[in-house]
């Protein structure tokens, strides 16, 4: 049995979570061992009673090769610590997940991404906030992450699709129990549309509880450069996250709202703890430096003036193109290709992929 069915059987295991996984690599070496320990090595392994126990219970009432096929079926993939797929950005911070069950489209791109987030409960102020911030942000290239929640997330989710850019939803259930309820429409779109991905630490089956939330909301905040509160009561999720995003080193954002309502009370206070207020886009791109990613995905909109740039560009596509195979097609010398060519890699309008090898971004 694959490995990777073992990482999937300790994440049913509840009392087990990344820093117990991490022992037990380091005394087993894999999983598959640990797994199938004996009780005496797992107690050596460092493993409490009530881990110990849960473990031996769950290997015995779950086959796990039946709970790979279900993933299979229902179009759900795994990314472990050990995957090069899983993010970067997510393994850095001080708890990832070791499982991250996936349905959709993730992509490279999405390593440039910032979590829109708020209340529930939100005003028309503020809907209209997260609409206008996260549809720039989608825009200018730029992955808008949330959690798929009613209100400000949803609104968020629904202006980066809208925009036709890249969304991430990290839920705080099981990827079959989408909630709440009325997203489950938004969920299909945007694993649908091929421009984003549902995410969770949590097997299939796992119910919406309210204690997996604040614990999802550091993979929300772990997977992006910045975090944007958008509104927030003094008590709403989205200021665990933004918590979550300062112990993590990411920036946190805030949008201020009126002193009389109770949905801005926790944006103000964010503000007043020393979030960066945001007032326009450009208060988030320019401290995020992401005015570079705007201008390549302006140049990718846009023919190159340049008229070998552009003979270039007409001559590559999404398969890798030899810099050899361009000059011969172009009739250019080689010295005009490959420093033309480097130009528009800066530029964001190729991608180099292999040795001397180009694909149109």
């Amino acid at each position: 049995m694959d490995e990777r069915a073992f990482w999937v059987g300790f994440s049913h295991v509840s009392g087990i979570g990344p820093a117990k996984i991490r022992s037990l690599l380091g005394y087993f070496g894999t999983l598959e061992q640990a797994w199938k320990a004996p009780a005496g090595q797992l107690r050596l392994a460092g493993l409490d009673e009530r881990a110990m126990t849960n473990l031996l219970e769950t290997r015995q009432n779950l086959p796990l090769e039946r709970e790979m096929v279900k993933l299979e079926r229902q179009g759900v993939s795994v990314l472990t610590w050990d995957d090069e797929e899983y993010p970067f950005r997510l393994q850095q911070i001080p708890d990832p997940p070791p499982v991250l069950y996936v349905k959709g489209s993730p992509s490279v791109e999405d390593e440039i991404a910032v979590a829109v987030v708020g209340t529930r409960r939100a005003s028309t102020y503020g809907l209209e906030a997260a609409r206008k911030l996260a549809d720039g942000l989608a825009r200018n290239g730029v992955t808008v992450v949330s959690g798929l929640a009613l209100g400000i997330d949803g609104a968020a989710h629904t202006a980066a699709l809208d925009a036709g850019g890249r969304t991430l939803a990290v839920l705080g259930s099981g990827l079959d129990n989408i909630y709440p309820a009325s997203h489950r429409g938004l969920a299909v779109r945007i694993v649908k549309s091929g421009h984003g991905a549902l995410l969770s630490e949590y097997p299939l089956g796992t119910r919406p509880e309210a204690r997996n939330f604040p614990p999802r909301n550091r993979i929300i905040s772990g997977l992006s450069l910045g975090v944007l509160v958008v509104e927030a009561g003094e008590r709403s999720g989205a200021l665990i996250t933004a918590r979550y995003a300062a112990e993590q080193g990411r920036d946190v954002f805030a949008v201020p709202g009126s002193m009389f309502h109770t949905t801005s009370k926790g944006t103000n206070r964010l503000i007043q703890d020393g979030a960066k207020l945001v007032l326009d886009l450009r208060d988030v791109l320019e401290e995020l430096n992401l005015n570079v990613v705007s201008e390549q995905v302006v140049a990718r909109h846009q023919l190159p003036k340049d008229p070998t740039e552009a003979k270039l560009l007409g001559l590559l596509s999404e398969e890798p193109t030899h810099v050899d195979d361009l000059c011969r097609d172009s009739g250019l010398p080689t010295a005009t290709v490959t420093s033309t060519l480097a130009m528009m890699e800066l530029k964001g309008l190729v991608r180099q992929v292999g040795f001397m090898q180009y694909v149109k971004a």
